[in-house]
């Protein structure tokens, strides 16, 4: 377990009453856990939730600790970091993930938690009604029933005559590998193309075979989804992907990972709006009566040094439209 303490500029006028339903008592500075699935060098998102909170004003040392447990892409180990954190008495945990926040529903039906990248929390049976849970869980869902479509159009619309995509994720989430098989091809023939579905096991995959087998499939291009072992080894992956000469999508805003293309939720818009819902909670609002909101704003990054490497043209209209391009 590792604890941060907000690091951030003071602002005036800000203080968590104690006085206020909820709140920590006096004196005791409020701490919040942290549970992604991943390490915390594969883990952008907690700097994002840090300004977050910095936008609203919590000061290092007064208003907020951070107490941050990583998993380092080993799933099994979430339960019992999610145990921990209850036992350090925090104050609310947030998490990043449907496995993490599984994880942290069963160590505690108390503690309130506010989850981000959980693509459909109510089929997932983390709560019944997105509009009031009536628990202790809330946050945001990129809910979308199309929700691959629009990362496989833009995969089109950079490598022009796609026709062949492997989809790249982990075995170790939980779910039927035939029914994601399934939904990788559903959602590849709607954008007229062949999918071919390759899963690894975290926390040490076999990412050179799963390269191989793309290669003799004949994959022209490759879209790693947002899920622990893909995420704790992206830099690896975009690696091999250069060697192979394989164009990819990163799912989600990962723009560090050295890939072709990032493309997903903001990681900036996920750490504010599960600031907002960390204050809200700690000054009072119960969890259950904080809807879960859908996460629509997505961020485009193109890679050129990576386009130069493995020889690809992106063209202009796609460039124009990123938020950023890495030169």
């Amino acid at each position: 377990m590792v604890r941060f303490v907000l690091a951030v500029v003071p602002a005036l006028g800000v203080v968590l009453g104690a006085a206020v339903s909820g709140a920590p008592q006096s004196g005791r500075l409020p701490r919040v856990g942290y549970l992604p699935s991943t390490s915390g060098s594969a883990q952008p998102t907690l700097q994002a939730v840090r300004l977050g909170l910095a936008e609203l004003g919590y000061v290092d040392g007064r208003d907020i600790i951070i107490e941050a447990g990583w998993a380092e892409g080993r799933v099994e180990r979430l339960p019992e970091l999610a145990a921990e954190l209850v036992g350090l008495n925090v104050d609310i945990i947030v998490t990043l993930g449907g496995v993490a926040t599984r994880a942290a529903k069963n160590a505690t039906s108390a503690v309130p938690i506010v989850f981000a990248v959980v693509i459909d929390p109510v089929a997932a049976g983390l709560v019944s009604d997105r509009q009031r849970s009536g628990g202790n869980l809330t946050g945001f869902t990129s809910f979308d029933p199309q929700e691959m479509r629009p990362h496989l159009e833009v995969l089109k619309e950079a490598i022009p005559g796609l026709a062949r995509v492997a989809f790249l994720g982990d075995s170790g989430v939980p779910g039927s590998p035939e029914a994601s098989r399934a939904w990788d091809e559903q959602q590849a023939q709607a954008v007229g193309l062949q999918a071919q579905t390759l899963r690894v096991p975290g926390p040490s995959p076999d990412l050179e075979g799963a390269f191989e087998a793309a290669r003799r499939a004949q994959a022209q291009a490759v879209l790693v989804l947002e899920m622990p072992a893909t995420i704790e080894h992206r830099r690896r992956i975009a690696e091999l992907a250069i060697r192979h000469r394989l164009p990819t999508l990163f799912v989600g805003s990962y723009g560090d990972s050295g890939g072709l293309i990032a493309y997903g939720t903001s990681r900036g818009e996920t750490g504010r709006q599960l600031a907002i819902y960390v204050d809200k909670i700690l000054k009072g609002v119960k969890p259950g009566t904080l809807p879960v909101e859908r996460l629509t704003r997505h961020e485009l990054i193109v890679n050129l040094e990576t386009a130069r490497s493995i020889g690809v043209t992106i063209p202009a209209a796609l460039l124009k439209r990123a938020d950023r391009v890495i030169q």
